[in-house]
């Protein structure tokens, strides 16, 4: 049974700048909190297929898994899925969306994904903690993308 997380944030922001800041998978580790590198290792079209690795946890281990994205500017989306999932997950698939509303630009992220059985992480656990961690790297993407936009 899959597990569903659906999160977003309003950015004050031109759109076009909103786009390029976040689908620019090499300036990651500024954007995000949490990856110390992102490296592209192929472009497929539209389609990069990246490795992120994550800054050194509590107890000093780094996580890296490979990733795909494909942005669609016409539709202002983006499907994204884990190639590597990992130990905790069998699955990961991530849905970006952009849309203008009253006061900037409205992303949005819907992750679908299911926790590896073997793993001591429950789905719920999973969602409870995608959705605080999400919660805080939008508004972080939202702070740094509002300032170079001029507007904090």
């Amino acid at each position: 049974m899959a597990a569903r997380t659906d999160n977003r944030v309003v950015i004050d922001a031109p759109q076009d700048l909103v786009w390029t800041m976040t689908n620019d998978v090499e300036t990651w580790p500024d954007l995000f909190t949490e990856y110390a590198e992102a490296e592209v290792l192929e472009r497929d079209g539209d389609t990069v297929r990246f490795r992120l690795t994550t800054r050194p946890d509590e107890s000093g281990r780094s996580w890296s898994w490979v990733s795909e994205r494909t942005p669609d500017p016409a539709t202002r989306t983006v499907r994204a899925r884990r190639l590597e999932p990992g130990p905790l997950l069998t699955y990961m698939n991530i849905t970006w969306e952009y849309r203008e509303v009253p006061g900037g630009v409205e992303m949005r992220w819907v992750q679908e994904f299911e926790t590896n059985p073997a793993a001591s992480l429950t789905d719920t656990r999973a969602v409870e903690y995608l959705n605080q961690h999400t919660a805080a790297e939008m508004a972080r993407i939202k702070q740094l993308v509002e300032r170079a936009a001029g507007r904090v």
